[in-house]
């Protein structure tokens, strides 16, 4: 026996229906009418059809016709014919020599959308608060129209809690308003089925308003009484309903007695006046109970419902297959409420009347079959009917003897995903019905065990299919006719897994998403990526930019906002994960302001809040435009949180209020709101006073009374105006007053000098004073200080730093606030050089009544003047006596320079200068030195101490071609002060040091900068870089670049008072350094000092310069011009002088000179160095050393004009220009024998003087 397999259309087999039309079948009158009848079997079936349970003979009805090779009628009313004439009950009958079967009853009408009747709905005219009912009462169609309300211009009338339409289509008014007045309330009826919308005749509403609407109970409009019933099918949806009237309006409540509401069922419409149940089940019956409540009270109404059903299956009887001689039943089993009634058809005729069949036996709602022949086979109908409805299934009896065949393809491959089931199909057909084994591989064992599921159907199920389940699956089905075998194929795939997912994504507009979806799959399955949002296709935008692996979304918009999926698939499975995206702004603007609850001092506004575009609105800014007096400029108000939307403000009087709102959330504010409406308050007296009321003086003999006016919208009213009032602290004086209006200060004029007064100002308007004011304590204006401060104490601390003492001077003799003392302090002269300067005086202000004060950077071993004077807001008391105070001393600086010349086999000269700044009496220098060998590894160190009066040493019994470095500085009695550096190499065969090389750097500093140069001799076109740092310090050297190929830089951003280290480089040359030099900048000073080149002096120094310079380039000329010999020529020829050096050529400098046949060096000439003179052989003579080198400084451009600073103190006499003009002699008297050496006569000797005087490096007289 075989059940519900599918017989192969090959073999002889009953009828079966395949399509039919549905059982109550509506058609549209304006088109033809379709009847579906189709069914298959072997012989194909023939078809015949009974209207109204007569037969009907479509060959009669010419706009009948049927279907070729099917029972389809197709009735044609296109051409005259009318719907309504093919009404009725239709049933197809499909018949072969096997047997019959019949279609269900198939009900046709025609569909009708009726006009209302003609009617004119008479005006409703109600009083505020009342209850309204309009009825739309539609025509009644088929099927039923849809019902909704419309205004005149079609558009949809709006519902609330208090509006409804009911069910019923009629219109419910839970109470009525006056808004509610209006002539176009219209009932529209939509028949869908044939697209046509009927309108009802507009009604009418006038609603009367009254003074007060009185409150009243809720009342049931429908439904009507406190009880009612509803029938309902099974699995229908139930719809109970209920709406009240009442002031306010009730809300509707629901419940079911005995128990609860269907949880997943159950939904709420019509604000919440509809009950609405889908699917309804016999357990869906019992009481359910509307409950309409208000302030007042309450009304309930109970509905009764009864859930009816019409027949559904228990069990459907199946299509059976036997073999001849086979057993076999037919079972019918339907419910229903009432049961239905179970009658039995065979091949379309009731069973009782039917030709006796000897194998069967009907036994209520079974058939049982036993020992059947060829001739059992036919089609049997079960009909379950009850007064709902029917139900009718047909089953055919087919008894065959066949062999078993397998109807799957052979070597069917089946792909599946591991860890997911596997379905080997084995579909088969046999009678008797065969048995099904499955075998794995081709030697394999019959499959069996809890891994396996075996279906009827031959279906090989393996529950979790793993990498191992691959491979071949055999199946054999056999009966006792034979049997017959299958192949078929399994692959198991690795599954496909995304393992990055989107992820949650929050941005604003304008900016840019980006998603990514990395997914991993079997190697054996091509895999496609889509993306979705809110599980539809991506918009087509090319904003959208969808890659390999990932999703880009540019200038995000809010349409943007939503749910994006990446869905993985391949031909086997498919995977997704899912991100929201969620596009935020800053908020619309509030709208809808309005101002309620007027009052003179404040008023209440409430405002709709705009969209929070996904951000929640955090705060509400409330802003205010005072109209009468500052148009368009809008205040802060207050604020609220951002759930409120009302706020209540207070107001000032005489104010034309205007408000708005803005809205703020996490991103920022929203545009502000509309104005509101405009709100003018009542005038006022002033509120308040003015405030910052002062009285200083200006001068000795008035009071000056200022104060901060109020501005228009603190007057409160026209007319502002101030009483301004004073009088004399302690003296029991009467106020004077005086009234001023449009000003903020006022004079009270012959006051005595500091005496404080007491003020108060009263604003005052129109409507009268302001409240008392406050007082205030004012003065009336100082004079300067009458005494200087007494008993002037000086205690030296250290060689930089001094403490200052004095005494008070009585409060009385200030005549005014008292500001603080005032030192002035200045050098009058250094105990080491005795050489005066100009006097630079600085100040210090100590503030408050300071007794005491400290005066810091004094530079040490120097002599000192100092007064106090005492400070009031007018200004400076007299003088104090000048105390004269000296300060002792301290270490030195570092020498000013250092140079190694004349590099010999085994000696190395040196040279160099005083320190910049001595600080006290030198008592020697010291010198220490060290080899260097080829590895940069140093030697001993020797310590050499020289005299203080020296300034040049020659080192003898050095080792050949040897580097060595050198550390040398200054010593007071106090100590040694900073070093400076040098590196230098003896020759080796006579032969000078190899080029390119730095030499001689040296640097004069001032407080905050410092020029540094150095002598360069290599190629041309050198870059120079100045590495430099902090003495002693272990941070790294700074570097900065030297533009151009000049000698010279200048360091800036120095710190005052610091000893710092320099080194000059040459870029693209390795390891090619000057060594270092030490150099100190000057003392921070306490007030900025006078500009040396704003000084009468100076100016006239340097025109006296100037003017001596002139001289001498005149006397050039003339010489160059007379082209003659110098008459001490042939003199000089006959006494060659071995003294004489030549000049370098790279510095104009005097060097040694060689002579041309043997290169021997000369002689060096005696040297008889003393401090502060000039060396005959030297060049390097600088106007530097006739002053003080504090003052040897340079403008901040990095010139050399500062050099002169110290002329103040070397050129104050004619004794000091006569030692320039000297000075300029011996270097003229040198030029002239080197001349004379060279042979230079006539104007080449003049043209020689002339270059050296305009060139010369060390004067500078350029500048």
């Amino acid at each position: 026996m075989i059940t519900a397999l599918e017989v192969p259309l090959d073999l002889s087999q009953p009828p079966t229906i395949t399509q039919q039309s549905p059982k109550d079948y509506i058609v549209d009158p304006r088109e033809n009418i379709v009847i579906q009848c189709e069914a298959k079997g072997k012989p194909p079936p023939s078809f015949s059809w009974t209207r109204n349970g007569t037969h009907f003979d479509i060959d009669k009805d010419a706009r009948v016709t049927m279907k070729p090779n099917s029972g389809t009628l197709v009735i044609n009313i296109m051409n005259g014919g009318k719907a309504e004439a093919y009404e009725g009950v239709y049933q197809c009958t499909a018949r072969n020599e096997r047997g019959a079967a019949i279609s269900n009853n198939i009900i046709i009408r025609p569909s009708r959308s009726p006009l209302w009747t003609k009617e004119k709905p008479e005006p409703k005219q109600v009083q505020e608060g009342d209850s309204l009912v309009l009825h739309c009462r539609p025509p009644i169609g088929l099927p039923p129209p849809i019902i909704f309300w419309m205004d005149n211009s079609f558009q949809r009338l709006p519902q609330s809690e208090r509006v409804s339409q009911g069910l019923n289509g009629d219109l419910y008014f839970s109470n009525v308003r006056p808004e509610d007045t209006r002539e176009d309330y219209i009932c529209y009826a939509r028949f869908n089925h044939t697209q046509t919308i009927q309108q009802k005749q507009p009604i009418s509403v006038k609603v009367f308003s009254t003074r007060s609407v009185t409150e009243r109970r809720p009342n049931l409009l429908t439904p009507v009484g406190s009880t009612s019933t509803k029938v309902e099918l099974r699995g229908n949806t139930l719809l109970l309903e209920c709406i009240a009237g009442g002031v306010p309006t009730p809300v509707i409540r629901w419940i079911k007695e005995g128990g609860e509401l269907p949880a997943n069922r159950t939904f709420f419409e019509n604000f919440k006046k509809t009950l609405k149940i889908i699917d309804v089940s016999e357990a869906d019956a019992g009481n359910y109970k509307c409950v309409a409540r208000n302030v007042l009270g309450s009304i309930h109404h109970t509905i009764t419902v009864t859930v009816k059903a019409a027949p559904y299956w228990i069990t459907a009887p199946r299509n059976l297959v036997l073999s001849p001689g086979e057993d076999g039943t037919l079972i019918c089993r339907a419910n229903g409420n009432p049961k239905p009634n179970i009658n039995w058809l065979a091949n379309g005729v009731t069973i009782a009347i039917a030709p006796v069949d000897p194998s069967r036996k009907v036994d209520g709602d079974t058939i049982i079959f036993s020992d059947v022949q060829e001739r059992s086979s036919a089609v049997y109908q079960c009909n379950a009917s009850n007064e709902y409805g029917y139900l009718l299934a047909n089953a055919f009896v087919n008894v065959l003897a066949e062999s078993p065949r397998i109807l799957t393809l052979p070597n069917t491959l089946y792909q599946v995903i591991a860890n997911h089931p596997a379905l080997l199909d084995c579909s088969y057909f046999g009678s008797p019905k065969p048995e099904i084994k499955w075998f794995k591989g081709v030697k394999g064992n019959n499959l069996h065990g809890d891994e396996y599921v075996f279906h009827d159907n031959g279906t090989l199920e393996i529950p979790v299919a793993q990498k191992d389940s691959t491979g071949t699956y055999t199946c054999i089905a056999s009966n006792k006719l034979g049997k017959e075998e299958n192949e078929v194929q399994l692959e198991v795939k690795d599954p496909t897994m995304i393992i990055k997912q989107p992820e949650y994504k929050i941005i604003q507009r304008s900016g840019q998403v980006y998603f990514e979806c990395t997914i991993k799959h079997d190697s054996t399955l091509l895999p496609t990526v889509t993306w979705l949002k809110d599980n539809s296709e991506l918009p087509d935008d090319e904003r959208l930019i969808v890659g390999k692996e990932n999703l880009t979304i540019l200038n995000v918009t809010d349409k943007d906002d939503g749910t994006y999926t990446c869905v993985a698939n391949t031909s086997l499975d498919s995977v997704s994960a899912s991100a929201v995206l969620t596009v935020v702004a800053h908020p619309n603007p509030p709208f809808d302001l309005e101002l309620t609850g007027h009052l003179e001092r404040s008023i209440q506004l409430s405002w709709i809040p705009g969209d929070d575009n996904n951000s929640p609105i955090t705060d509400f800014l409330i802003e205010y435009e005072d109209v009468m007096h500052e148009p368009g400029v809008w205040h802060y108000q207050t604020e609220v949180p951002g759930t409120q939307t009302t706020a209540q403000l207070k107001l000032s009087p005489h104010v034309n209020y205007s408000f708005r709102v803005i809205a703020v959330n996490e991103i920022g504010r929203s545009q502000p709101s509309e104005p509101s409406e405009q709100y003018l308050t009542k005038a006022a007296n002033p509120d308040e006073n003015p405030s910052g009321i002062q009285g200083i003086g200006s001068e000795p003999d008035n009071l000056v009374i200022t104060w901060e006016p109020l501005n228009g919208f603190q007057s409160n009213g026209p007319g502002l105006q101030y009483k301004v009032s004073w009088r004399q602290k302690d003296a029991d004086d009467e106020w004077t007053s005086v009234i001023v209006a449009n000003v903020s200060k006022y004079i009270v004029s012959g006051t005595p000098t500091f005496v404080p007064y007491e003020i108060k100002v009263q604003s005052l308007n129109d409507l009268g004073y302001a409240p008392e004011p406050s007082e205030v304590i004012g003065h009336s204006g100082e004079d300067l200080p009458m005494v200087a401060p007494n008993n002037v104490q000086v205690h030296v601390i250290n060689s930089t730093l001094a403490k200052v003492h004095w005494d008070p001077v009585p409060l009385k003799t200030v005549r005014g606030h008292l500001q603080g003392y005032r030192i002035y302090y200045w050098k009058v002269q250094s105990l080491s050089q005795r050489s005066r300067r100009h006097v630079e005086k600085k100040i210090l202000t100590f503030n408050g009544n300071r007794t005491h004060g400290m005066l810091p950077g004094l530079e040490p071993y120097s002599s000192y003047r100092l007064n106090v004077r005492v400070v009031n807001g007018k200004g400076e008391g007299p003088a104090s006596p000048d105390k004269i105070f000296k300060t002792p001393e301290g270490v030195p600086s570092a020498p000013s320079f250092l140079k190694i010349t004349d590099p010999m086999l085994d000696s190395l000269t040196l040279e160099w200068g005083l320190p910049t700044y001595p600080n006290g009496i030198l008592t020697a220098y010291i010198l220490k030195f060290q080899p260097i060998n080829s590895t940069h590894e140093l030697g001993p160190l020797v310590e050499i101490r020289i005299p203080a009066n020296e300034t040049s040493l020659i080192l003898r019994n050095l080792n050949y071609s040897t580097r060595y470095k050198f550390y040398f500085y200054a010593q007071t009695s106090v100590g040694s002060g900073n070093q400076i550096t040098e590196e230098a190499v003896t020759i080796m065969d006579e032969v000078r040091p190899v080029y390119p090389r730095i030499r001689n750097v040296s640097a004069a500093a001032a407080e905050t900068y410092a020029n540094i140069s150095w002598e360069y001799e290599g190629p041309d076109h050198v870059n120079f870089y100045v590495e430099y740092g902090v003495a002693g310090s272990k941070e790294d050297w700074k570097k900065d670049i030297v533009n151009g190929s000049r000698s010279f830089f200048v360091l800036k951003g120095l710190t005052p008072g610091t000893a710092y280290k320099v080194r000059v480089g040459a870029e693209g040359l390795s390891d090619f350094m000057s060594s270092e030099d030490v150099f100190e900048t000057g003392p921070a000073m306490a007030s900025r000092q006078v500009d040396i080149a704003t000084q009468g002096w100076f100016i006239g120094l340097m025109c006296a310069v100037a003017l001596l310079i002139l001289i001498l380039l005149i006397v050039c000329f003339i010489r160059r011009n007379k082209g003659g010999k110098y008459p001490v020529k042939e003199k000089e020829d006959a006494h060659a002088d071995p003294e004489i050096q030549p000049m370098k050529e790279d510095d104009g400098t005097f060097g040694e000179y060689s002579d041309a046949e043997d290169h021997k060096p000369l002689k060096k000439g005696s040297r008889t160095p003393s401090d502060r003179t000039v060396k005959k052989e030297d060049s390097d003579d600088s106007l530097v050393d006739y002053g003080e080198g504090v003052n040897g400084q340079f403008n901040e451009d990095g010139s050399f004009i500062g050099q002169y600073s110290g002329f103040s103190d070397t050129f104050s006499s004619l004794g000091h220009l006569d030692m320039l003009h000297r000075s300029l002699m011996v270097h003229r008297a040198r030029i002239e024998s080197y001349s004379r050496k060279q042979l230079i006569t006539g104007p080449q000797h003049s043209e020689c003087v002339c270059n050296w005087m305009i060139h010369c490096p060390r004067l500078n007289m350029q500048h």
